[in-house]
């Protein structure tokens, strides 16, 4: 749908979870990038900003199925040709909005939550061959550990090239398109022409109980993985 930028109208589209989520991974994801490559004692914090990273993506991948409406992955994901489609349409003058993540955006994020929740575990048991070992690679031989570690590298650049094509997607939208997605997911409200604002007004709404329920869950998870050879010495 393509509207002048006059007929729009502010409405409520990212719930709190998905802000909270949102930028709290941005964070993590310096944080660890900056550790990585720091190395020495800044290991520490690398390792426990992939905790936290990885406890954050297992909440958003439960939130996917329960969250409020623009959360959830039918909301978002669409077929490839649909998403193609989208991205031609994107290279001419009009502009259509989309209440949630755009049939491309849909797409990046799933990939993105996939790659960490990846990259995360991976670090769980990989071995730098230094002095660092994650709390899991006593499980796994030390050949199959360092073969790990090669692949958690090899996902951090990955990743690193994924944020960069994200970066200049969100600045795309922004200059050329006049959307400011940055705004929007600290607000939670979007700019949308009137028939897609009384949708996202009428929309399914987030529980913040079960919200926190997941969030204690996905945490909870994570630190009994990270503390297992403690809990449960063999």
């Amino acid at each position: 749908m393509t509207k002048p930028a006059t007929d729009l109208i502010s409405a409520p589209v990212w719930d709190g979870f998905v802000r909270v989520f949102h930028w709290s991974l941005v964070a993590l994801f310096v944080i660890s990038v900056i550790t990585g490559k720091v190395g020495g004692n800044a290991i520490a914090w690398h390792m426990w900003s992939g905790y936290a990273i990885l406890a954050l993506v297992l909440f958003r991948i439960l939130w996917g199925f329960v969250g409020g409406e623009y959360a959830r992955y039918g909301s978002f994901l669409s077929s490839p040709g649909r998403a193609f489609r989208f991205a031609k349409g994107l290279m001419g003058k009009t502009h259509e909005y989309v209440v949630g993540h755009n049939p491309v955006g849909g797409w990046m994020v799933l990939a993105l939550l996939l790659l960490l929740a990846t990259q995360a575990v991976l670090g769980l048991f990989s071995n730098d061959e230094i002095a660092t070992t994650g709390p899991l690679a006593r499980y796994i031989s030390d050949e199959a550990s360092i073969k790990l570690m090669s692949r958690h590298r090899l996902i951090g650049d990955l990743l690193l090239i994924m944020v960069g094509v994200h970066i200049a997607a969100v600045l795309f939208h922004l200059f050329v398109k006049k959307e400011n997605l940055v705004r929007a997911m600290f607000s939670g409200r979007k700019e949308l022409p009137a028939e897609l604002a009384r949708e996202a007004e009428a929309s399914r709404k987030a529980s913040m109980p079960l919200g926190f329920i997941l969030l204690s869950i996905a945490i909870a998870a994570v630190a009994i993985a990270v503390n297992w050879p403690a809990l449960f010495k063999s």
